[in-house]
């Protein structure tokens, strides 16, 4: 497989790099874990993204993508890029975003929006480029644009496994 050639599973999500330079590796590893996400949510309607996991919680897919949008904006805008900005949208106490004003199609729009935006800024860099993380408590902690795929990745991967037990409670698709 080289770099230069796109190659995707059969449900259109594209297949990490598995030899090459480290940089489009961690990018293609990122990028199969947007698509995942992207994967998780296709085909439902607003009612059945806003279900949630399981009681106590309130996690749902619609604050998943809501959550990884802020996840995007902050790493790669906020700390890779030095951008002061605000939140996207309104949060809760657990962490996982919720803007009840938002439907899944308005918050997956913002999500791919955000992540453009970082791929911009990111551009050019190396791995060994830094930046500075802006919340406590390691605000001004210096991080390689490495370490920050490297979480991302882990992010993406953790929540995907989220999605995917959300998906199958909503209409009992599973798996990828």
């Amino acid at each position: 497989m080289t770099t230069d050639t796109p190659h995707t599973l059969p449900d259109g999500r594209p297949i990490p790099l598995m030899t090459g330079p480290e940089l489009p590796m961690l990018e293609s590893w990122l990028e199969f874990h947007r698509a995942t996400l992207a994967l998780k949510c296709a085909g439902l309607d607003d009612a059945q993204a806003r279900v949630a996991s399981v009681e106590p919680s309130s996690l749902t897919l619609l604050g998943l993508v809501q959550h990884l949008a802020e996840v995007e904006r902050n790493w790669f805008q906020r700390v890779i890029g030095g951008l002061e900005l605000p939140p996207v949208f309104d949060g809760d106490a657990s962490g996982y975003v919720l803007d009840p004003a938002r439907d899944l199609d308005e918050a997956l729009a913002i999500w791919r929006r955000e992540v453009e935006r970082g791929r911009e800024l990111y551009a050019g860099w190396s791995l060994d480029d830094t930046g500075r993380m802006v919340d406590a408590p390691f605000t001004g902690t210096e991080v390689s644009l490495r370490w920050v795929f490297i979480h991302m990745i882990e992010e993406y991967a953790r929540h995907n496994g989220h999605a995917d037990l959300l998906r199958e409670r909503i209409d009992g698709v599973t798996g990828a």
